[in-house]
């Protein structure tokens, strides 16, 4: 005998089982059971408050949601579709335990507002651990930034060698990235801060309860203010995705640079070999599956901002079901951000840096040549001029095979009459690195002060 439906007074047929099965959502919202049941007992101790239910009732319901936590807890809980959702599985449960007051929890409450809390409730929570997370991978990058202080390595327009930078430079930029994202995960907590709980179905209820009451007990700064908005708004769950969405392209993109520096073009750095895999086939493999994954998943996240985007962007107010779909990206979008989150800190501290082959790279191809234009400039040669100059030396360079630093004074004067002797202290990979210290340069100096300041950001001693 099939379970008679919680609202269905109206309906004298049944649920066709393939309606059932199509229209639950148990298999994946149970993860919302705590929330659900921090919601509820919030929201009956408002009804006592405001004479609504006695003190012995609600002292009976929340002794029966906090066995009922516990029940799932130890994975006792059973489930049924029929049931729909972990809201009716909780409600059902809780009348079974202390009978027919059970039924007096969704007084001034529908699953539309219900839902609405428990998703922000639980992305509350999962933005405090994604945060954490990201500070946790931005510790490792300061803690390699330190140790290779003086190293020095290409950097990169057009992946195409460029300019000499510091390594430490270089690492920082990707905390400079992973700090935007948790100030972007922090502010989009105040959108996620409001609470819906008392917006009803739509129009609020006639029955006098206190919001704010509730708003306090579950820690919550704002009330919404529009009963109809409260229930179709998810705007809060876009935005989070959406920041999830560029933390995958951040991660991406240093994951992309880790598999390039694996290679035997770049040999950057050895890949550990806890953090690497071989080849079925090809004995002498070692692949960078775990930087290509998290280089991979990014576009699984993306994913999941567009599958909201499309449910939401047709949809009249206030609630319709297809809002059941909101949860499922969220969900994968957090699994997937927390696992990659979780790998990438240790792997990088198992990284080897081969700093020898950086210095080698970074000695290479005319990355000196802008500094030998300037060099012009503090000569009082006009920029223009002095980058037409510079260019021509290079030709002469790669048809001779020579380094810009082995060029003769005598044939540089050949170029233009302002060189002079001082011309190779200017062009030295360690003079190019040092002089660079307008703000946010490479000079070693400025990147320590950023390793310092960055250590105070995270609040490293």
């Amino acid at each position: 005998m099939k379970r008679k439906k919680p609202w269905g007074g109206r309906f004298e047929a049944e649920t066709h089982g393939q309606v059932e099965a199509f229209t639950a959502s148990i298999h994946f919202d149970q993860r919302l059971a705590p929330h659900d049941i921090a919601g509820s007992i919030a929201h009956a101790r408002m009804l006592q408050k405001c004479g609504i239910l006695s003190k012995a009732e609600v002292d009976a319901i929340v002794a029966g949601l906090e066995e009922i936590l516990k029940e799932i807890e130890r994975g006792e809980f059973r489930t049924d579709p029929a049931l729909e959702d972990i809201h009716m599985h909780i409600e059902r449960r809780l009348v079974e335990k202390i009978g027919d007051i059970g039924g007096k929890l969704h007084t001034a409450r529908s699953r539309n507002d219900q839902v609405a809390l428990d998703l922000r409730l639980y992305l509350r929570e999962a933005i405090g651990k994604i945060r954490d997370q990201i500070r946790s991978l931005q510790e490792a990058l300061v803690a390699e930034a330190e140790v290779h202080l003086g190293t020095v390595m290409p950097g990169y327009t057009h992946l195409q060698r460029a300019q000499p930078i510091l390594l430490a430079h270089h690492l920082l930029a990707y905390f400079e990235m992973f700090q935007r994202d948790r100030d972007r995960f922090a502010d989009c907590l105040t959108r996620v801060n409001v609470l819906p709980l008392g917006a009803g179905a739509l129009a609020g209820t006639t029955l006098p309860i206190d919001r704010a009451y509730v708003a306090k007990l579950l820690n919550f700064p704002k009330v919404a203010a529009n009963s109809v908005d409260a229930v179709a708004d998810r705007d809060f769950a876009v935005e989070f995705l959406a920041g999830c969405a560029v933390l995958a392209m951040h991660v991406s993109r240093l994951a992309e640079e880790l598999t390039l520096w694996a290679s035997a073009e770049f040999g950057f750095i050895e890949l550990p070999d806890a953090f690497a895999t071989g080849s079925s086939m090809m004995p002498q493999k070692k692949n960078p599956d775990v930087a290509e994954l998290a280089r991979g998943k990014a576009g699984r996240v993306y994913g999941s901002l567009l599958a909201l985007l499309t449910v939401l962007k047709g949809l009249p107010l206030s609630y319709n079901r297809d809002l059941q779909e909101d949860k499922e990206p969220v969900f994968d979008a957090v699994d997937t951000i927390r696992q990659t989150l979780d790998v990438l800190p240790p792997m990088l501290k198992a990284i080897k840096f081969r700093p020898e082959r950086m210095r080698a790279a970074a000695a290479e191809g005319f990355l000196n040549a802008t500094d030998l234009a300037e060099y012009l400039v503090t000569k009082g040669v006009p920029f223009r001029e002095a980058h037409e100059t510079v260019g021509r030396i290079v030709r002469e360079c790669l048809e001779s095979g020579q380094r810009l630093e082995d060029v003769p004074l005598q044939r540089l004067r050949h170029f233009s009459r302002a060189f002079d002797a001082d011309v190779p202290k200017y062009i030295s990979l360690e003079a190019c690195i040092e002089r660079r210290r307008s703000a946010g340069g490479t000079s070693s100096r400025l990147v320590g002060e950023a390793i310092r300041q960055a250590k105070k950001t995270l609040r490293i001693p």
